[in-house]
């Protein structure tokens, strides 16, 4: 495909991440939206259509009964494939891992979420850190947001040389804020059964160097997770120096207590004055005031996204499996500078 073509991209499920991944493709300049395939025929669908996106149901029966309900449909999704350089699967936990046949035979690009396991396409994919090992593949996996964060984060004190081991412990929000009705937990903390919990070994499928333990609890909240983490460092060093690892890495937000962002709420408000469409959090948002540092150990706590922050990873691994950008470093720039991801700390004057 020629650099001055536009990849042509669909997307099979218009839920949570779906929804927020078509509005990040519409943003680039070397995308084109295909379409929107889903098997709803509520509300959802319709606010897609009066986004101007091309709507499809998920089989020719679905598409009928989104015309029955008045939904403006241009076809089923094997006509939406039809069309597509690439198609990126939002669908629900397993349902993606059935639909991988399909694009197999069809021999169309595809990606899928974190909910898959890793064999579904053999990659893991996290730009900072295995950007180059996607390009021209025929598929990856972005991982889930948790472990999207770990390995950002880690990432950046490895690039710096500082990273020997890494342990941390999870608060994870019990449920997506939309379907608080359905679900959750009150009054009461849910253990993840295992240790290491499953983000730990997950970053090592994008990395297989890290040397990482995660622990996770359910906590009855849904506005984002928290993680608590304890760094072994390869030497002893000062705060401003792991300070300067994280500043490092662009999509990673150092934020402050002493800015008023005590709190995930906080944060989440302060992305809804700066216009972020959903409130989203792109970035990993990293309290440097709060990080200390004594000789090679460095503890710090830092605020997580589930709905936006695998939003820019996605479409850096559209153009990775299309392979017209072969250098992760640009394709970074290009998805920042269309979602505004650098702005927060601008916004906090810094």
């Amino acid at each position: 495909m020629a650099e001055r073509e536009k990849v042509r991209v669909a997307i099979n499920g218009y839920g949570v991440i779906g929804k927020r991944v078509a509005d990040a493709v519409a943003l680039q300049h070397d995308m084109e939206l295909a379409g929107v395939a889903d098997v709803a025929t509520d509300w959802r669908p319709r606010m897609a259509t009066r986004k101007g996106y091309a709507l499809y149901g998920a089989t020719a029966e679905h598409a009928g009964a989104m015309r029955d309900a008045g939904l403006a449909v241009a076809g089923a999704l094997d006509e939406l494939l039809d069309t597509a350089d690439l198609v990126v699967d939002c669908t629900p936990k397993r349902i993606a891992a059935q639909n991988v046949g399909i694009y197999r035979n069809r021999k169309l690009k595809f990606i899928v979420q974190g909910g898959e396991k890793h064999e579904v396409t053999g990659h893991s994919f996290v730009a900072e850190a295995s950007y180059a090992s996607a390009v021209g593949r025929d598929s990856t996996r972005v991982v889930s947001c948790n472990t999207t964060s770990i390995v950002r984060t880690l990432t950046a004190l490895k690039n710096a040389g500082l990273l020997r081991r890494a342990r941390g412990t999870l608060l994870r929000r019990a449920t997506d804020p939309w379907e608080s009705h359905l679900g959750g937990i009150m009054n009461t903390l849910v253990p993840e059964p295992g240790i290491p919990s499953h983000q730990g070994p997950d970053a090592q499928s994008v990395d297989p160097d890290l040397d990482v333990v995660t622990m996770a609890v359910k906590v009855p909240e849904t506005l984002a997770h928290l993680h608590y983490w304890s760094v072994q460092l390869t030497r002893p060093a000062e705060k401003s120096e792991v300070v300067e690892a994280f500043g490092a890495a662009s999509r990673i937000a150092l934020i402050r207590n002493g800015d008023g962002l005590t709190a995930l709420n906080a944060v989440t408000e302060m992305m809804a004055d700066m216009g972020r469409p959903h409130d989203s959090l792109y970035e990993v948002a990293l309290w440097e005031d709060m990080m200390r540092v004594e000789g090679d150990e460095a503890f710090y706590a830092y605020m997580v996204d589930n709905q936006a922050i695998v939003i820019p990873e996605t479409v850096d691994a559209i153009r990775a499996l299309i392979g017209n950008v072969c250098d992760a470093r640009e394709s970074i720039a290009r998805t920042n500078a269309a979602l505004g991801i650098g702005a927060v700390v601008h916004a906090l004057g810094r």
